[in-house]
C-alpha cells in the first residue's frame, strides 16, 4: 500500500494533467439524478414482497412452535366435557381431598408413613393423567371417561381402605394401652 501511494505522489503531475472527457460531468449529474429518483419511491411490488415474508416467516414460527413444543401435554378434564361430567369430577376430587385430609390427621402414622403413602397415591395420579391425554385425542371415547371415573372410585375405594385399616390399628393400639394400664394398676 505505501508503495502504491509512493508512486502516485511521484507522478502526481502526470495525473493531474488529463481532463475528463466532454460531458461526463452532464452525464454523471444525470446518474444521479437517475439514482435519487429510484431510492426515494417505493413500489407496490416491493411492500406486497416484504408483507409476504413477514407472513411466511410469523407462520413458519407459528407452525414450529405448534409442532416441536416440548412442554409435557396436559390433557382435557372431564369437566371440560359436560356439566354433568363437571358435576362428578367436583364430586369425586372433594371426597379424594377429603381422604387426603383424613389420612394426613392420622395420628397412628409416622411422617415416612406417610411419605410412602402419599407417593403411592401420586402414582395412582399419574395413571389418571394419562388418561386425560388419552381423552385430548378421543373426547368422546366413552371407555376413557369411563376409565376415568372408574379410577376415582378405585382411588375413594382404597382410600377407604386404608382409613380403614389405620384405625382398627389405632383401635388395637388403643386396646393394648388400656390393658397395658389396666395391669400395672
Amino acid at each position: 500500500m505505501e508503495d502504491l501511494d509512493k508512486i502516485i505522489q511521484e507522478n502526481k503531475l502526470d495525473f493531474d494533467s488529463f481532463e475528463p472527457n466532454e460531458g461526463h460531468f452532464d452525464r454523471f449529474e444525470q446518474k444521479l439524478v437517475g439514482f435519487n429518483n429510484k431510492k426515494k419511491s417505493f413500489s407496490f411490488a416491493y411492500i406486497l414482497k416484504a408483507a409476504a415474508l413477514a407472513i411466511l416467516v410469523t407462520l413458519s414460527g407459528l407452525w414450529i412452535y405448534d409442532n416441536f413444543d416440548s412442554s409435557p401435554q396436559k390433557g382435557i378434564a372431564l369437566s371440560e366435557l359436560s356439566p354433568e361430567y363437571n358435576e362428578v369430577e367436583m364430586y369425586y376430587t372433594h371426597l379424594v381431598n377429603q381422604k387426603y385430609d383424613e389420612i394426613n390427621q392420622c395420628q397412628s402414622l409416622d411422617s415416612t408413613q406417610k411419605s410412602v403413602l402419599v407417593q403411592e397415591l401420586k402414582e395412582m395420579d399419574s395413571m389418571y393423567e394419562n388418561l386425560k391425554k388419552d381423552l385430548t385425542t378421543n373426547p368422546t371415547d366413552k371407555r376413557v371417561i369411563n376409565a376415568m371415573i372408574q379410577h376415582y372410585q378405585l382411588k375413594v375405594e382404597i382410600m377407604n381402605q386404608i382409613l380403614n385399616q389405620l384405625q382398627h390399628a389405632q383401635n388395637i393400639n388403643s386396646q393394648k394401652s388400656k390393658n397395658y394400664e389396666s395391669t400395672n394398676i
